[in-house]
């Protein structure tokens, strides 16, 4: 439905790109998200200027001040060699990678057009964790696509398990009008849906809870956001983000504001959505 609602994609010019990223690094920004309805295929459309995206990662990524880059979304039958490459080559891409699958069947992804399978998704997988073997992974998933079987549900959740995916959006399908699949038959009566669903979901939320819970011990980087929603027990908390992404909350010595600073902590704890950290001494 994607491009139906948002239209076809158009390239930006890579100068306006690195123009907006110098003005706000300019303004204190340290860390910038490239967005698009997909990244990995930016500079391939009639809108291009010769830059692929692993050169616009570069260019943003020498922008003085820019410390953190991330990006999304991707899609997997565009992610190429040289983007990848730059998790190994870039110390300011952070370690965090959105890749939505949909499904772990073949056949279903063969239905939704996504023109890849599992296997050519796993070796994705596998190139990303030999550049960087601590990247966080991510992912969109798709349940009740019609004519999905028992079969290809459970290939979701082999697939799931297999990568290991620290979270993930999870969605029931629902028709959408103007799209080849609103006329595909058989559909998925609703309550098998939303009982694949819950499967799912709690799956992923088991894969969440035990990625939280192994960082705890470990040291990190957290870039503060501002202000936490709750003080910690020794006075204000502050609300940040380790390199990957995952939230951190941690009270900071001093009353000035922490916004915009990147800290060193240690992980104290996990809660279900986020970690609890403590500031540690830079000679630490």
């Amino acid at each position: 439905i994607v491009p139906f609602v948002r239209g076809r994609q158009k390239s930006r010019a890579a100068a306006a790109v690195i123009a907006e990223c110098e003005s706000l690094a300019a303004r204190g920004v340290r860390e910038v998200t490239l967005l698009g309805q997909n990244v990995n295929s930016y500079g391939l459309d009639a809108s291009g200027d010769g830059t692929s995206f692993a050169q616009l990662l570069d260019a943003v990524a020498a922008v003085p001040g820019i410390e953190r880059i991330r990006f999304t979304t991707s899609h997997p039958k565009d992610l190429s060699d040289a983007v990848i490459r730059r998790f190994a080559d870039l110390p300011e891409l952070c370690p965090s990678l959105h890749l939505p699958v949909q499904s772990g069947s073949d056949a279903i992804l063969a239905r939704m057009g996504r023109r890849y399978d599992t296997a050519g998704y796993l070796r994705l997988v596998a190139k990303l964790r030999r550049a960087r073997p601590d990247i966080m992974l991510t992912t969109d998933l798709i349940v009740g696509f019609p004519s999905e079987t028992e079969a290809d549900f459970q290939a979701t959740l082999a697939l799931v398990r297999e990568v290991g995916f620290e979270s993930g959006f999870s969605f029931m399908y629902g028709d959408r009008p103007g799209t080849v699949s609103e006329r595909m038959e058989p559909k998925i009566a609703p309550e098998v849906k939303s009982a694949r669903l819950s499967e799912l979901q709690t799956l992923l939320d088991e894969g969440l809870a035990a990625a939280l819970a192994a960082q705890v011990g470990r040291r990190t980087s957290v870039l503060i956001a501002g202000p936490s929603r709750r003080d910690g027990p020794s006075g204000p908390s502050w609300r940040g983000r380790d390199p990957a992404g995952r939230i951190v909350n941690m009270v900071l010595p001093g009353n000035a504001d922490a916004t915009g600073t990147i800290v060193r902590a240690r992980i104290l704890e996990a809660k279900k959505h986020s970690l609890i950290g403590e500031a540690e001494a830079e000679h630490d």
